[in-house]
């Protein structure tokens, strides 16, 4: 496999098996993913939803099954992922954005929920810091903003275990080295994980107040973060 020059090449190569792919690449995928239903307060009923880095549509798709009559909007950088979506989601009321998340137009107080699996990685710190601030502003009142991803500083002493930790998880799951391989090639060039720690400072200096965190294995995680008065 070789690591293309852009995030929507590098994605629009993925898509070919991205679910079989993350689920074996990726420790605690589908607990992650039912994270975005799980970790929702009861009684909470969105309207309106923003899949920020929706590849093809795997968190959307544990969404739907909760709220089947909400409006998604969709947003990814690789034309592919969203070509499928719309074949996916034909039944739901789906809006299809191919942009990176700094090109993208948020809406001022419109979304009652904003979702982000495994995409935020790739931003650097500074698009991070302005995203989330973004982000804070386009939640109605009381809405949410919740994500799953990696959250390691690659700076840190612990980050070298994390790797030998991950490179066994991957190594059980095919018989050579090759998706492994790729895999540190794509890491090293594309992928921009940060600490749980600097996460919340960022986004409380995004607005947020209530933010509650659930980490496994200490660096794979899911946050939630709710907009109050």
């Amino acid at each position: 496999m070789i690591v293309k020059d852009t995030i929507a090449d590098e994605f629009n190569e993925f898509s070919k098996n991205y679910t079989e792919d993350m689920v074996k690449c990726v420790p605690y995928y589908l607990d992650l993913l039912n994270c975005f239903t799980e970790e929702l307060p009861k009684n909470f009923q969105p309207k309106t939803i923003l899949d920020l880095g929706c590849g093809n549509g795997n968190v959307t798709n544990i969404l739907t099954q909760m709220f089947p009559d909400a409006e998604y909007t969709m947003v990814d950088a690789s034309q592919d992922m969203l070509d499928f979506c719309n074949k996916r989601f034909s039944n739901y009321t789906i809006n299809l954005v191919n942009s990176y998340f700094n090109d993208f137009s948020f809406s001022n107080n419109y979304y009652d929920l904003i979702v982000a699996g495994f995409s935020l990685h790739h931003c650097t710190t500074e698009d991070k810091k302005s995203i989330y601030k973004k982000i804070h502003a386009s939640l109605a009142q009381n809405g949410i903003f919740a994500c799953s991803d990696l959250m390691i500083d690659k700076t840190s002493e612990e980050h070298i275990a994390h790797l030998e930790t991950w490179k066994a998880f991957v190594s059980q799951n095919f018989d050579d080295t090759e998706k492994w391989t790729w895999l540190m090639e794509h890491y090293n060039q594309f992928d921009r994980p940060e600490s749980t720690i600097d996460h919340k400072k960022w986004l409380e200096q995004g607005g947020f107040k209530q933010i509650e965190f659930t980490i496994n294995d200490t660096y794979w995680a899911h946050f939630k973060a709710q907009k109050n008065a």
